[in-house]
C-alpha cells in the first residue's frame, strides 16, 4: 500500500489556503487556481475528489467557468497542516 499523497492534492489544498488567507471573503476561480501549474482537467479531478471529501466547496457554470473554496473542515485541516501564516497576520 502506498500512503504518499498526490502532489497535484497538494498543490490544490496549497491555492485553496493561500486564497482563504488572500481573499477571506471570496473564492478564486479555477482558471486562477489553475495557475498553479495544473492543467485544468487535472485541477477539475482534484475538487470533485476533495469536494467528496467534504474538505472543498466548488461552483462551476454550465460554460466551464467556476470558482473553489475551502469548507469549514478544509480550513480546519490546511491550519493544521500549513500554519497561520502572516497573510492571515494582516487580515487580522
Amino acid at each position: 500500500m502506498n500512503d504518499a499523497i498526490d502532489p497535484a492534492v497538494v498543490a490544490v489544498l496549497t491555492q485553496l489556503w493561500r486564497a482563504k488567507r488572500e481573499a477571506p471573503e471570496r473564492a478564486w476561480s479555477l482558471a486562477k487556481l489553475a495557475k498553479a501549474d495544473l492543467p485544468m482537467s487535472t485541477l477539475k479531478r482534484q475538487l470533485t475528489s476533495l469536494s467528496e471529501a467534504g474538505l472543498v466547496q466548488t461552483q462551476e457554470s454550465e460554460d466551464g467557468t467556476g470558482s473553489a473554496w475551502l469548507s469549514e473542515g478544509g480550513e480546519t485541516l490546511c491550519s493544521a497542516v500549513f500554519g497561520e501564516g502572516p497573510a492571515c497576520e494582516r487580515s487580522g
